[in-house]
């Protein structure tokens, strides 16, 4: 890679999640959450998350690999099964630092705290896909410099709008029951059913975008669409609860 590749890589994977984290955080138009405790959870989804999911994974497939002997279906689950749950437990901790839970006073600012540390999680995420599309790229001798430019931006743009808002979508729902629990002092399992939901849309979404069975650009299009509409949901749910 070149230095205007690394420049660019750099900027594609990041300026997308720290746009969207500051439309998230100005979703609520009372009592807006303060910037240090947005910083701390997009910094740990970007750091401290994606590293203990990663490692988590690489647990996680150990026995699915001793059970089933066709490793097709292992990676079938992987991204539909061990990556939701993984990923879905590590990003929302960002809400129990010191520094952010001391400022889960109102029910959205779970949703708010917890979809900002799951776009911080997809910023290092498209790095990481970002980085690995270029290397594979410089193979393809037959694409000119201008072309294959264009296709790793084409690339970038699906990744900053439906593996963002998915990850954002997603994680919001936990984090607000960490902040309703919280809030209202109920038992760590009041958690539960908001977890599940956040790992059913992860979930959902990796399973549209890898089944080739309905076709990958239907897959991928019901998927965008999919993030969009979980993001919108996110977002009204804030509105909502910013008027109580």
């Amino acid at each position: 890679m070149n230095n205007f590749e690394i420049i660019l890589l750099i900027i594609m994977s990041f300026l997308p999640p720290v746009i969207f984290a500051i439309w998230i955080r100005n979703t609520e138009k009372y009592n807006r959450e303060k910037w240090l405790p947005i910083f701390i959870c997009f910094i740990w989804g970007a750091t401290i998350a994606i590293i203990a999911a990663l490692i988590l994974e690489i647990i996680l497939q150990i026995p699915l690999s001793l059970t089933f002997k066709d490793y097709s279906i292992v990676l079938f689950l992987m991204p539909v099964l061990i990556a939701p749950f993984a990923e879905e437990l590590t990003k929302p901790l960002a809400l129990k630092l010191k520094t952010v839970n001391k400022e889960l006073d109102e029910l959205e600012d779970g949703f708010i705290y917890g979809a900002v540390a799951g776009l911080g999680f997809s910023a290092t995420e498209n790095l990481l896909y970002g980085y690995s599309f270029l290397i594979e790229g410089e193979e393809l001798t037959f694409f000119s410099i201008n072309i294959f430019i264009f296709i790793f931006l084409l690339f970038m743009l699906i990744r900053s709008f439906g593996g963002c808002l998915l990850h954002a979508a997603a994680t919001a729902w936990t984090g607000y029951g960490i902040g309703k629990s919280k809030i209202k002092n109920t038992s760590f399992l009041k958690i539960m059913p908001f977890f599940i939901i956040a790992i059913f849309l992860h979930a959902f979404y990796n399973f549209l975008v890898t089944f080739k069975l309905i076709g990958a650009v239907i897959g991928l299009f019901l998927a965008l669409f999919v993030a969009g509409f979980s993001i919108n949901i996110v977002r009204k749910k804030i509105k909502k609860l910013d008027l109580l």
